[in-house]
């Protein structure tokens, strides 16, 4: 079995008052400002953890959908698949942090049941749904077109 292997950098900017970092990968295609949220106290105006976790489930999600049906007699196309990721903050009640995430999955060209075992073995080979396994609930919302 191959393995892949991605080498990212994060680096904090120090300027008084605000939090500020920047991200950038091995390859040079990743290269992006952070910043807290404003929701949180920051000053918003940049990407933060949570965006690039959401787009990094929401996409291997949507590769995990196809895998599993590339075997099935009924295929999907992967412009057939959406996934959209909710990633959340809530405290730990132990002074940290918790992630909440939500997927919602919309799948074009199957039913409703075929659509949702489809969803179901997809979260069983997606590696980020292996990776929180055990340690975030996440919520699934299947639906059809």
């Amino acid at each position: 079995m191959s393995s892949t292997w991605v080498t990212s950098q994060w680096k904090f900017m120090p300027f008084p008052g605000h939090f500020s970092a920047a991200i950038n990968s091995d390859d040079g295609l990743l290269d992006l400002a952070l910043a807290l949220p404003k929701q949180l106290g920051g000053k918003g105006g940049a990407t933060n953890p949570e965006q690039l976790f959401a787009a990094g489930y929401a996409a291997c999600f949507g590769n995990a959908v196809i895998h599993v049906t590339r075997a099935a007699s009924e295929k999907v196309k992967d412009d057939d698949i959406v996934v959209v990721a909710d990633v959340g903050m809530e405290s730990n009640g132990s002074g940290g942090f918790a992630l909440t995430v939500a997927l919602g999955v919309t799948i074009t060209g199957i039913d409703q049941a075929a659509a949702e075992e489809v969803v179901a073995k997809a979260h069983s080979v997606c590696p980020y749904s292996n990776a929180v396994k055990g340690n975030i609930d996440v919520a699934i919302v299947v639906s059809v077109n």
